[in-house]
């Protein structure tokens, strides 16, 4: 962490960069939040740890709209959501000087609370810098000790590779992660009959309070004005008043990101109700690699989706029908 920092800071005094944004310390060890940093000293807050889940390619939306470049950092999966903001003229490449910063799987407190670790004080392990191999959580009631892969956010598990697909330097290593198969999930709930899928994302939705955190977090939700926010839209801004509601948005919200979700798992890290929303995206990404290729969104920034662009060889739409 102390490269990352000392380059920033040199970035800074050369006036490459006018700012800075990447993470700084919360009021609990495990949940650092975004932060700009705009001066030398600023940067003594910096921190860089495998708590650092937050993707930090929305905020170039705003960030692009202001004076001078910004330095931001990115891992490697938070680059495919970059080069896809490119795509959709979202971001503005010239005003974006890109650090690519070593990962080695991020973490999730959920997992350890569910291992009945609670009271933490401070833990140790998942410094850039460590193995990261195993976890040590000092708690008010006592020492514990978590292999690193046991605390992993479920998307490290399926990670797209250690790779950067866009940066202008890289600081640190990146690890393989990957030990699960990425539609795994979403092959179960294929399985399911139709009685079986719909009680399950009944319950699993019912849990939604509208919080729109999933929205607010979501690199394809760029909209300038969503429409879940219009005053014409009887759901705006308000918690579900029945089942149909709880559906609604997240179904519309999912067919709006379809062909652009670069599957970064956002959505479901920011969830206070722990909803699987990435299972969402994860099915429209399998149909449309079986349905017309392999793709990646975000792999470039250049390349036209599948969904906006038009071949002789597309499926029909009743293929759904005979698929049933």
């Amino acid at each position: 962490m102390q490269e990352l920092i000392a380059r920033a800071k040199e970035l800074l005094a050369d006036g490459t960069v006018v700012r800075v944004l990447g993470w700084k310390a919360g009021d609990l060890p495990y949940n650092p939040e975004a932060a700009y940093f705009e001066t030398a000293e600023s940067l003594d807050e910096f921190v860089y740890n495998g708590f650092c889940g937050q993707n930090l390619s929305k905020m170039m939306i705003e960030a692009s709209k202001l004076e001078g470049k910004t330095l931001v950092c990115l891992k490697p999966c938070d680059t495919y959501s970059f080069n896809q903001l490119i795509k959709e003229h979202r971001v503005d490449r010239e005003k974006a000087y890109i650090i690519g910063v070593g990962c080695k799987g991020k973490l999730d407190v959920e997992k350890l609370r569910k291992m009945g670790i609670k009271g933490i004080q401070s833990i140790s392990g998942a410094e850039l810098t460590d193995d990261c191999e195993e976890l040590n959580i000092s708690t008010i009631y006592g020492d514990k000790t978590v292999a690193y892969k046991e605390a992993m956010l479920e998307r490290c598990h399926v990670c797209k590779g250690k790779e950067h697909m866009i940066y202008d330097e890289i600081i640190g290593e990146s690890k393989d992660t990957k030990d699960a198969d990425r539609f795994a999930e979403v092959e179960k709930i294929e399985a399911m009959s139709p009685e079986e899928k719909f009680a399950f994302w009944q319950s699993e939705l019912s849990k939604c309070i509208r919080c729109n955190a999933c929205r607010n977090v979501c690199p394809a939700c760029s909209c300038r004005k969503c429409v879940f926010d219009s005053n014409k839209f009887d759901s705006a801004q308000k918690a579900n008043v029945d089942s149909f509601e709880e559906k609604m948005f997240h179904i519309i919200r999912a067919f709006h990101v379809a062909g652009r979700c670069t599957d970064c798992g956002e959505c479901s890290r920011v969830c206070p109700q722990g909803i699987p929303l990435h299972l969402f995206n994860r099915k429209f990404i399998k149909d449309i690699d079986t349905f017309y290729g392999e793709y990646q969104a975000g792999a470039d920034a250049e390349s036209k989706g599948p969904l906006t662009s038009f071949t002789f060889d597309d499926v029909e739409p009743g293929v759904v029908a005979e698929r049933g």
